[in-house]
């Protein structure tokens, strides 16, 4: 109804926030298909990033009624400008860190854990503070021993996971009291997990993978 007099712009406000999971879904390619169409903005209010991420050209990430960042949905991900937006929009390991080093790649002191390599960051010199985010799905798990290529690497222990289906989040324990989420696809068929509680592992990721965040 809200096309008929084709206006130029039409607001949503969580309009698919009562609907199953598997409706949901639907009507979100339904939305795209018919905006598409239609040719006119739609504005999306919702409260679900996953749905956000999914429909939207730009979004707006508010914070105390200012916007922190707007942006298109993967850049949004991965490159958050600011530490509540990594944290608001998706999940993603965040620990305290420290510029070392401030070369062609960052070294951060992350204290107890030690020191990870990151992107370097324009504007960043050494000494400066901030955090190190990194992503759940970016984290490697690998049994303890096996060899690992990438340059931030560290022994852990398997503190416990979540099976959701197609993919396994792990919570391992990392030296310093620190833990970190991987998130591993269950691509094997019928293999329902590849690590248990108590398995020590090696977790790494690429220096390009995490990032540093002075704000």
């Amino acid at each position: 109804r809200g096309l008929v007099n084709r206006p130029r712009l039409l607001l949503l406000d969580e309009p698919l926030g009562a609907l199953d999971a598997k409706l949901r879904e639907q009507l979100q390619i339904e939305l795209i298909r018919l905006q598409h169409d239609v040719g006119v903005t739609f504005v999306f209010v919702t409260h679900a990033q996953a749905e956000a991420l999914a429909l939207s050209h730009r979004i707006a990430v508010m914070n105390l009624g200012a916007i922190e960042q707007l942006d298109e949905p993967d850049r949004l991900y991965g490159f958050p400008q600011s530490r509540f937006v990594a944290d608001f929009i998706g999940n993603v390991n965040m620990y305290d860190a420290v510029v070392a080093t401030a070369g062609p790649v960052l070294e951060l002191a992350l204290g107890s854990l030690g020191s990870v390599m990151a992107p370097r960051r324009n504007g960043v010199d050494a000494g400066a503070k901030g955090v190190f985010i990194i992503r759940p799905e970016q984290v490697m798990i690998r049994a303890r021993g096996e060899r690992s290529p990438d340059s931030n690497s560290f022994e852990g222990t398997v503190n416990n996971f979540l099976y959701i289906g197609d993919v396994t989040t792990y919570i391992v324990d990392l030296p310093g009291g620190h833990k970190i989420e991987a998130l591993l696809p269950n691509s094997a068929p019928g293999r329902a997990k590849f690590f248990e509680i108590g398995d020590p592992v090696h977790v790494s990721w690429k220096a390009a993978a995490g990032a540093f965040l002075d704000r």
